[in-house]
């Protein structure tokens, strides 16, 4: 026979009952608990160490994740405004091979359009032949001749003009709001093969001066207040919008340092939108002419060429003989400015580093009569000068 299974007392039985809502209460106290503490600093920097570690790491990770996020769409919604805008720039020219055979070179670069009926920004050294033939190809893959409209004589900056109507136009932003630091995205016709490529970086520094000349060789020429950037600029991306997150257009691609990696640098918009501005309203770029050539004075250069200053445009003739230090018939030769002249001040405002003699004209328009303040042979002088349109 099998006997039954004992029964349990009425005392081990309220035992059993006890010990079980012991553990359920005990469970639900402690999550309430936690969730008191977390929501509590002050509990949290006391029994902080005895807190479980995967709460905070997993909200540091959301937080993480939302972050990458949202830059990753800025970016991506920056290039959807800014592409339609952005144009390939092919150059073509035939010529005579050392055999006798017609040869035809060919180059790239990149502009953007400024108005609905054809004014294209780019670089002047993308369109430097005038006897090259130049094609824009837009981001919807049309073709379109272009002609030459405007060259920046004292920048690397040029407008194109085709004939349509109703094209994407881009945003112009404010480059003097960049800040070292900020995402930035350079787009362009890399290599002349790559149409619309885009890279990312950072702004790396600002009121870099360079100078930039082709691979191929040629004329150099002496590049002011550029931002630098690490975001990939390739041969080709010349002529190209650098673009904050915004989608707005705050600078021109125009070089890259060839014996470093990711070291580019654009010429912000604001020093050309009165070029822009002046060429929608007579058909070309009007800048001030003061008629000198010059270098610019840091402590370095003065202390290595034993100057009496350390700052200012330093008024010296080129390599040939053709690049004369003041122009004969120019303001400044009726201001009687001469070779080795140090340009200290334009109307009480300093000229240095920061500061260039360019930067500072360009404040300016032709007719205007500019107080000049300048350093020759141990004595500070001043003269005036009425500027007058550069050629």
């Amino acid at each position: 026979m099998f006997s039954s299974p004992a029964k349990p007392t009425p005392r081990v039985a309220i035992y059993a009952l006890i010990l079980l809502l012991s553990f359920i209460f005990g469970g639900v106290g402690g999550i309430f608990g936690l969730l008191f503490l977390n929501s509590h600093p002050s509990f949290q920097q006391v029994l902080g160490s005895t807190l479980p570690a995967a709460l905070p790491s997993a909200s540091n990770s959301s937080k993480t994740e939302k972050i990458v996020v949202e830059e990753s769409s800025a970016i991506i919604d920056a290039v959807k405004k800014v592409s339609p805008a952005v144009v390939s720039i092919k150059s073509e020219q035939n010529i005579r091979n050392f055999f006798g055979f017609i040869q035809t070179l060919e180059g790239g670069g990149t502009g953007f359009i400024l108005t609905e009926d054809g004014l294209i920004a780019t670089n002047k050294h993308v369109v430097s032949d005038p006897n090259a033939k130049y094609t824009v190809i837009t981001s919807d893959g049309q073709n379109y001749p272009a002609q030459i409209k405007a060259v920046d004589p004292s920048n690397d900056f040029a407008i194109l003009k085709i004939e349509a109507k109703g094209l994407p136009t881009v945003e112009l932003g404010d480059s003097d709001k960049l800040e070292v630091g900020q995402w930035v995205v350079a787009i362009g016709y890399a290599l002349a093969e790559f149409q619309n490529t885009v890279t990312v970086g950072v702004v790396s520094a600002k009121d870099r001066h360079v100078t930039a000349s082709s691979s191929y060789g040629g004329v150099s020429e002496n590049l002011e207040g550029l931002i630098q950037t690490d975001a990939a600029i390739n041969p080709g991306n010349s002529g190209g919008p650098l673009v904050n997150l915004k989608g707005q257009v705050v600078g021109i691609s125009a070089a890259t340092a060839g014996d470093a990696q990711n070291i580019g640098f654009a010429i912000p918009i604001n020093a050309e939108k009165t070029a822009i501005e002046s060429v929608r309203k007579s058909g070309r770029i009007i800048r001030p002419l003061l008629g000198v050539r010059y270098a610019m004075i840091n402590k370095e250069i003065a202390k290595a060429n034993s100057l009496p200053v350390s700052y200012g445009a330093v008024i010296i003739r080129g390599e040939t003989p053709s690049e004369l230090a003041v122009i004969p018939g120019s303001p400044a030769d009726k201001a009687g400015l001469k070779e080795n002249d140090i340009i200290l001040e334009i109307n009480g405002e300093k000229v240095d580093e920061d500061h260039s003699l360019s930067s500072r004209l360009r404040q300016y328009k032709p007719g205007d009569e500019i107080e000049i303040k300048f350093f020759r042979a141990g004595e500070v002088k001043t003269t005036k000068a009425r500027l007058e349109e550069a050629r």
